[in-house]
């Protein structure tokens, strides 16, 4: 997970994951296009990417396609964030029925 994170912490590997979530399956050349870096910078990114399992790299013929890998981040939630999410939405819950003026129990399974 070090490696997720330390991929994570730079501005311009998180815009390559994102720009990956809105197309699939990029060139080096098209990710290129949409930052202000030289190729050499974004390919040195995409390998701490790939370092991470962020991005999976596919041939296709002569062309090396970037697809972007979400599990690694879906482990992330899992086990640090997932957890804060249940009391915050029992408290917004409960908030939202007592403005309301239903004060009622929350069930839960």
């Amino acid at each position: 997970m070090d490696a997720v994170f330390k991929a994570l912490c730079d501005p311009s590997r998180r815009k390559l994951l994102d720009l990956l979530y809105t197309h699939n399956g990029q060139t080096l050349g098209e990710l290129c296009e949409h930052l202000t870096m030289t190729r050499q910078a974004v390919s040195k990114h995409l390998a701490v990417l790939e370092a991470a399992n962020l991005v999976i790299p596919l041939w296709q013929g002569r062309e090396k396609l970037h697809y972007l890998n979400p599990a690694p981040l879906q482990e992330i939630y899992d086990r640090w964030l997932s957890k804060y999410d249940r009391p915050q939405l029992d408290a917004l819950s409960q908030l939202k029925q007592t403005l309301e003026g239903n004060p009622q129990e929350t069930n839960h399974e």
